[in-house]
């Protein structure tokens, strides 16, 4: 009888000693694990418009360069960003927060943010062009890359880039009009569980 209770109290204090190790240890090698883990982030784009076409390009190569693990799945009107000549371009009509600033002259004049009324752009033939050029325009004089630069800075740091292939039939193109570094044309299915398992998930 005695011998059962010394084996239950041995057994008691080799328990609690395991418990006061675990206890000592595992949040240690816990952030080990964390901090030899590669973070993972992953992107839904939606949106094909020039002003659209940059989060998440920027983003994608921002994390990349930080040495991330980046997937972008685009899909709808986002496929657009993956064809070989990109001809996103930029519309104010309907978009009150765009402000329309002028990329030349004086700064006062380049500071001005031009009211431009619903009727007038809907009104005037090309607008979209005059709009999508002063942008780029604007951009450009403030050192921020083309759309298509930051696509191949995506490329160039192994992000990613995964095409709907719903969207793909839906729209009716066809593989050759993308990008060759477009490989990966897949459903909802595949990536969900690749957006699951991301630190980070945005959908743009």
């Amino acid at each position: 009888m005695s011998t059962t209770v010394e084996n239950v109290q041995a057994n008691a204090q080799l328990d609690a000693w395991l418990d006061q190790k675990l206890d000592e240890l595992l949040p240690k090698k816990l952030a080990d694990i964390d901090a030899q883990r590669t973070p993972a982030m992953s992107i839904i784009a939606t949106k094909g418009t020039l002003d659209w076409a940059y989060p998440p390009f920027i983003l994608a190569s921002t994390a990349a360069a930080l040495g991330w693990d980046v997937e972008v799945f685009f899909t709808f009107y986002g496929l657009l960003l993956l064809k070989k000549d990109i001809g996103a371009e930029v519309s104010p009509l309907g978009n009150p927060a765009m402000p329309m600033k002028m990329p030349f002259g004086p700064k006062w004049f380049q500071d001005f943010a031009w009211p431009m009324p619903n009727l007038v752009m809907a009104g005037i033939p090309g607008f979209e062009k005059v709009a999508t050029g002063l942008m780029k325009k604007t951009f450009k004089n403030k050192g921020v890359a083309s759309v298509e630069e930051l696509r191949s800075l995506c490329i160039e740091a192994d992000v990613k880039m995964v095409a709907c292939q719903m969207t793909v039939d839906v729209f009716g193109f066809d593989a050759s009009e993308f990008i060759p570094e477009v490989t990966d044309f897949v459903g909802a299915t595949s990536f969900l569980p690749v957006a699951q398992k991301s630190d980070v998930c945005l959908f743009i």
